[in-house]
């Protein structure tokens, strides 16, 4: 009997949900305690939140379930980090989940700490995960479009898929089917699993790379062209990491004058 339960006792029964027991939400909805009615207006509240992240979930996977009706098994979110910096690599990711989860969302739309949290949950061993690495030594040597296809491609033959879902553009001479979703980061769950994956970890090996190369602030802007990075450059010239085929570094390698 919930009536004779503490209002302390309630409330740890109350934490572990939801989802929430029947026979609970009916006790707290009648018993005559103050403390009770606000614990049941309390799980009402979690089970309307509950509800629109499910609903939203659902949403997300609208293009994976599509793929599974049409016969395919291991349908993969692929999608990369790095792209646009003047420093460090480009990152690929791809995932196959093996259930929607909470909060998942695309990477730019998370805190550092959510993103953290999801990455690590991602990465339990419960969904299929794939990782590839592109330097900026080969983005100079082979450009950055073909190093992007790479890093998609080699990340999702680690998951063994049988159907991508693609960030942004269609990958040639891929050797899956695949679905080109326009902000997919945005539009599907798997793809936001990928972005948070190659996000994480690429701004892992930044902070990596900033113990090594202090002076250019690479843990803050990521490589990234900010005044603080141009600044650096300006002072030191580029380094080991950074991308020497892109603006404004290649106009200084051409000319023999960084940034004239």
């Amino acid at each position: 009997m919930l009536l004779k339960r503490t209002l302390s006792e309630l409330r740890g029964l109350v934490a572990g949900g939801p989802p929430y027991a029947p026979e609970l939400l009916e006790g707290l909805r009648s018993d005559p305690r103050e403390g009770a009615r606000a614990l049941y207006e309390a799980c009402l509240r979690k089970l309307g939140r509950c509800s629109d992240e499910e609903r939203r979930l659902r949403a997300l996977m609208e293009f994976e379930r599509e793929a599974l009706e049409n016969g395919f098994s291991r349908v993969a979110g692929v999608d990369e980090a790095g792209r646009g910096p003047l420093a460090g690599p480009i990152v690929g990711a791809a995932v196959i989940l093996s259930a929607p989860l909470a909060g998942l969302n695309d990477s730019k739309q998370l805190t550092l700490e959510l993103r953290e949290r999801l990455f690590e949950e991602i990465c339990s061993g419960a969904h299929a995960v794939g990782v590839a690495i592109v330097s900026s030594e080969d983005i100079d040597r082979r450009g950055i479009q073909s190093a992007n296809y790479e890093v998609m491609v080699r990340s999702a033959m680690q998951v063994s898929p049988d159907f991508l879902l693609v960030d942004g553009f269609r990958i040639p001479a891929c050797p899956f089917p695949q679905r080109r979703l326009i902000k997919g980061d945005c539009r599907s769950l798997s793809i936001a699993a990928a972005s948070i994956v190659a996000k994480v970890t690429r701004d892992r090996m930044m902070a990596e790379l900033d113990a090594r190369y202090p002076e250019y602030g690479f843990a803050r802007h990521k490589g990234y062209g900010t005044a603080e990075h141009l600044e650096a450059i300006r002072r030191h010239g580029p380094c080991a990491v950074h991308r020497l085929s892109f603006a404004p570094l290649a106009q200084g390698c051409e000319s023999g004058e960084l940034f004239g």
